[in-house]
């Protein structure tokens, strides 16, 4: 696991305490639609409220060109107080400057502000040091709680984390916590799940996860590409048959490492997807020419039923089917329920990341049932392919 400080082993009475936040949440007609984040804020501004700093929250916002009203962070003023017991936040209407400075200098032990857009200022996306040095001027702490934004090198979230004692948040704590009981220092045998779309969108992935797991269970229209590799028909289809040939080489270095690739043995076939399709399961040598798989069969689901039984550590990103549109859920939902079985009964350490494994997760109701499930996004899935993210490599830096 990751050497990093958390904030219990900062001092932060009467700091001002900079805090990394990814409040990038959707809004519309100025309306928090999904206020997720902003509620797992909560607990590291109370914990740092209750050790008496003056906490900075400070975040971007989509994709501005410069200051742009309709991509202002104040809409979130009101849940994010909400978020914390409805202490007041007060806004500082930039990041930096006179009117950052204001605000900041204002602050009581124990209040709470939020800073505008940090994308407004294009050196944020740039990493830039003086940019960094003039957030930095208005804190004397730093706690990075944005492990969702922790795979860009971004002056907010890298520069600055040199440039005062730096720490994890709450959040950032549990998701670093939870990859590491997964990947770097798990319970063995390890499965991995992974479904989706596309092999391309995810070879970095496959090609890192199969020297580290005892199983990869492969699902969803990226496992057709494996099917195909192995010469079974697809009909119609999503497959990328141009990578027919590193799909053979993934199944090959996964059995030099003694990795056990799982693939579909039948599959829930329509001629088109929409929901009540009329639908015909087949084993996966039988798919007719003019029809798709659209998700995987019962025995498909009894396969990994059972790996999962013989694993004691899950990692899972993307769903088996096109669970999207009903029946083509009954897949990912039926796994979904064993993972949150096994999980309940302290049989299975289960981690989950993607959107679209998150929705899955919800629309099963089973996504309170994991262990943890990540809604990092593009950071969960850098992390699953090795990479190293500058948040966490900035955290680690600032612990030696």
């Amino acid at each position: 696991m990751p050497r990093f400080r958390t904030i219990d082993d900062l001092d932060v009475r009467d700091k001002r305490v900079l805090l990394r936040a990814d409040l990038n949440v959707p809004v519309k007609d100025g309306t928090v639609t999904d206020a997720t984040r902003i509620e797992r804020l909560g607990p590291t501004i109370a914990a740092l409220v209750e050790k008496g700093a003056r906490v900075v929250v400070m975040s971007h916002f989509g994709r501005p060109k410069g200051p742009d009203p309709s991509q202002s962070l104040r809409p979130l003023v009101a849940p994010l107080s909400r978020a914390i017991g409805g202490r007041h936040v007060e806004f500082a209407a930039d990041c930096v400057g006179p009117a950052a400075e204001r605000v900041v200098a204002a602050l009581q032990p124990g209040e709470v502000a939020l800073l505008e857009n940090l994308r407004f200022h294009p050196e944020e996306e740039s990493n830039d040091p003086l940019f960094a040095k003039e957030l930095a001027a208005l804190g004397d702490v730093y706690v990075d709680d944005a492990f969702s934004a922790a795979h860009r090198a971004h002056a907010s979230i890298d520069a600055l984390a040199h440039l005062l004692p730096a720490a994890a948040g709450r959040n950032m704590q549990a998701e670093l916590e939870a990859l590491g009981a997964a990947l770097e220092h798990p319970q063995r045998p390890v499965i991995a799940l992974v479904g989706g779309a596309k092999v391309s969108t995810k070879l970095d992935l496959l090609k890192f996860i199969v020297s580290k797991v005892d199983r990869l269970a492969i699902g969803g229209a990226m496992a057709n590409t494996f099917l195909f590799a192995e010469g079974r028909p697809v009909g119609r289809s999503l497959c990328e048959r141009d990578l027919a040939d590193t799909a053979r080489a993934i199944l090959a270095d996964a059995a030099a490492r003694g990795c056990e690739v799982i693939l579909p043995e039948d599959a829930v076939t329509a001629e088109a997807l929409e929901p009540g399709a009329v639908t015909r399961t087949v084993g996966v040598n039988a798919v007719p020419a003019t029809a798709m798989i659209l998700d995987i069969g019962p025995a498909s689901v009894a396969r990994i039923a059972a790996a999962l039984e013989a694993s004691k550590t899950l990692v899972w990103n993307g769903p088996v089917g096109a669970f999207e549109t009903p029946p083509f859920d009954r897949g990912t939902t039926a796994i979904a329920r064993k993972v949150a079985e096994l999980t309940r009964t302290k049989r299975l350490l289960s981690i989950a990341g993607g959107g679209d494994t998150v929705a899955a997760l919800h629309q099963a109701g089973v996504a309170d049932a994991l262990t943890y499930v990540s809604t990092a996004g593009g950071a969960f899935l850098e992390w699953l392919e090795g990479r190293t993210l500058p948040g966490v490599a900035a955290l680690e830096a600032a612990a030696r």
